[in-house]
């Protein structure tokens, strides 16, 4: 119990750092266009949790393990760690590399579209991102490698502090596929993911409508980038500065509604702008008439 506290402890003092740093400043785990970036969460959490493993299993040894003899032996506290646990931390890290080298080649020649992601009031970005797409719809691909991911992490703590002085938990040599094989899922997504156009904001100001995003340039021989409200096709302008399409909403143009931006063929997904509720009014207190 002692040897599983002290763990414990120790996991807080290398991930509680970390976390605060994250909180203050997310860029270390952004991706190019400001997102959280899935792999590189993953490849960090997995890379904290293995030092974690080898810090406590070595405090342990050098204590209640009883010094150096502690280690030898086939079947040591490190006996898994070149046949389970580096596969383990492998297929996060590949991914991690590959799809940075994929989402840099493709953005380069034009093949996918990132727009810069939105500033959050906090400056803080959301955790949901870690399992959405561009325009912040639920991604399965992502869903599924972040919670298998999870899932396997939770396994290994647990089963580690149940028996802190067994070492390394013994898992089956497959444990590698939980993380291996959604890390490859995450990277086909990356190669096979359409040129779409993305809309990231939509506003409206006195019946001017502004749509934020990427993908929004037309092949030179193909139509025009096509805006539509509800269904219904807008004259549409460029903002020359930003890349951002504008049109003039026609009468009665009263929100909610949907947008959809279809450029080189493809269409974006559908973007639901919704007003922001305007803050009530305060109400003044009467004053009592005076006599």
């Amino acid at each position: 119990m002692a040897s599983a506290l002290c763990a414990l402890a120790l996991l807080a003092a290398l991930a509680g750092p970390i976390c605060l740093r994250l909180r203050r400043d997310p860029g270390f785990v952004t991706g190019r266009d400001g997102r959280l970036s899935t792999s590189i969460v993953l490849a960090l959490a997995w890379t904290v949790i293995l030092v974690w493993l080898l810090l406590a299993i070595l405090g342990y040894g050098l204590t209640a393990g009883g010094g150096i003899t502690y280690f030898r032996g086939a079947d040591g506290p490190l006996s898994t760690l070149t046949t389970v646990y580096l596969p383990l931390l492998g297929g996060p890290y590949v991914a991690l590399i590959a799809a940075k080298a994929v989402v840099g080649l493709r953005v380069e020649h034009g093949s996918m579209a990132k727009p810069a992601a939105k500033p959050t009031e906090s400056g803080r970005r959301p955790l949901r991102e870690l399992i959405a797409n561009d325009s912040g719809r639920t991604d399965l691909v992502d869903l599924q490698y972040v919670v298998l991911s999870a899932v396997t992490m939770l396994y290994v703590v647990l089963f580690f502090l149940a028996d802190v002085g067994g070492g390394l938990p013994r898992l089956p040599a497959e444990m590698w596929a939980l993380t291996g094989a959604p890390a490859g899922a995450y990277l086909v997504n990356k190669m096979a993911v359409r040129a779409n156009p993305v809309i990231t904001n939509v506003a409206l100001e006195d019946g001017r409508l502004t749509v934020e995003g990427g993908g929004f340039t037309p092949v030179p021989t193909g139509p025009p980038t096509l805006l539509t409200v509800d269904d219904t096709p807008l004259p549409t302008g460029t903002d020359p500065l930003t890349g951002a399409l504008t049109a003039t909403l026609p009468a009665p143009g009263t929100p909610p509604f949907t947008v959809v931006v279809t450029a080189r063929g493809l269409r974006s997904d559908p973007y639901r702008y919704e007003p922001a509720p305007k803050p009530p009014v305060p109400v003044r207190a009467q004053q009592p008439p005076t006599a």
